[in-house]
């Protein structure tokens, strides 16, 4: 337990909770449990979950909240947020502070760090002043990790599960995801997905679930705010969980979405991680050109996981799409095609042998 100093009454605490815009990532935290504000100058921790005051509006204008509305935010607002890591080449990289100080907003999905570097087509992050760790009635920090899912034992077999792993950001892996849903419901297949890794944010999992996805998890449901520079063995954790609890739900196909790119630390780890390839039936890869797409392929090549198409942002033009399909020996499937009744197809030839009755 960590000593901590309680800052107002319990009453006045609820109220300021009650009040304040609560962000994606907080939502499923039982605000009802906070009894007490702390500050001893303790550091956070990865979840835990901070009472601050906008200092001054950077990059995020906005914070997205629970319900996934982006709320305008003005200086003295008071928000709540998750402290975490980010790693985004095209906008922050940042690292949780080692106390309680002045940091940012740099994910408008509610994470509090301190930015180290930044994208130069990025303003500077908004800054925040910590007021205080949610606390509970005996003094310790509320952390995400208090409300996480479990990892289910399922007596069933695992439906197939894909996964869609790209080059880098931007490289269109929530839209391959999306579309491969939107095809396989349109197939009849009852069909559940989970981002597995990156920074909380409801932007991905709003658009996995318009397309057809039910259930949707990310790792807030795990219990972390973002998978960036957290221990390996708890990346592994978060897939077991996501994906247990996606098929005790019933559902027949999985899709999976890996962030960032493949020299991301926790994505290079993953590839090779025996926990992922158990769970993962195959992998659609999203490249921007044709050269990405074919060094990503060579470099999976060297793990144990069938790598079954090309997707992502070099299909929207017909002449990277013929690029890629020269440099690589391999199916590119646009958005239209994922997106199709017709990928149900596609896969009996990819898994002939698998055992899904919605499929075959």
């Amino acid at each position: 337990m960590r000593s901590e100093v309680n800052l107002d009454s319990k009453e006045l605490v609820k109220k300021r909770i009650e009040q304040a815009k609560a962000a994606y990532t907080t939502r499923r935290a039982d605000f009802g449990n906070v009894e007490q504000l702390l500050n001893n100058g303790a550091g956070p921790k990865i979840g835990d979950l901070i009472l601050a005051r906008v200092e001054k509006i950077g990059q995020h204008q906005r914070i997205e909240l629970a319900n996934g509305r982006r709320a305008r935010m003005f200086v003295g607002d008071e928000i709540v947020v998750a402290y975490g890591n980010r790693y985004a080449p095209d906008q922050f990289e940042a690292m949780i502070p080692d106390r309680l100080t002045t940091c940012h907003l740099v994910a408008a999905g509610g994470i509090a760090s301190q930015f180290l570097t930044k994208h130069s087509a990025m303003k500077d992050p908004t800054v925040i002043a910590p007021i205080g760790l949610l606390g509970n009635a005996q003094g310790r920090p509320i952390n995400l990790a208090d409300f996480a899912m479990k990892t289910i034992n399922c007596k069933q077999s695992r439906p197939l599960t894909l996964a869609v792993v790209g080059t880098t950001m931007n490289a269109g892996k929530t839209t391959t995801a999306a579309s491969l849903i939107k095809g396989l419901r349109k197939a009849g297949i009852r069909t559940g997905a989970a981002k597995i890794s990156g920074t909380g944010s409801g932007g991905d999992i709003w658009f996995m679930k318009d397309s057809g996805a039910e259930p949707v998890l990310d790792f807030v449901d795990a219990g972390f705010p973002s998978t960036y520079n957290i221990d390996f063995s708890d990346v592994e954790r978060i897939v077991t969980t996501l994906v247990s609890n996606l098929y005790a739900a019933g559902v027949e196909a999985i899709v999976l979405e890996v962030a960032d790119g493949l020299y991301q630390r926790e994505t290079a780890k993953l590839m090779s991680s025996n926990v992922f390839r158990r769970n993962v039936d195959g992998i659609i890869f999203a490249a921007s050109d044709a050269m990405g797409a074919k060094a990503g392929i060579e470099w999976l090549h060297q793990f144990d996981v069938p790598i079954l198409a090309i997707s992502g942002a070099l299909t929207r033009s017909p002449l990277a799409i013929r690029e890629a399909r020269e440099a690589v020996d391999m199916e590119v499937l646009t958005k239209e095609a994922l997106s199709s009744a017709a990928v149900a197809d596609r896969i009996k030839n990819w898994f002939p042998d698998k055992k899904n009755p919605s499929i075959h």
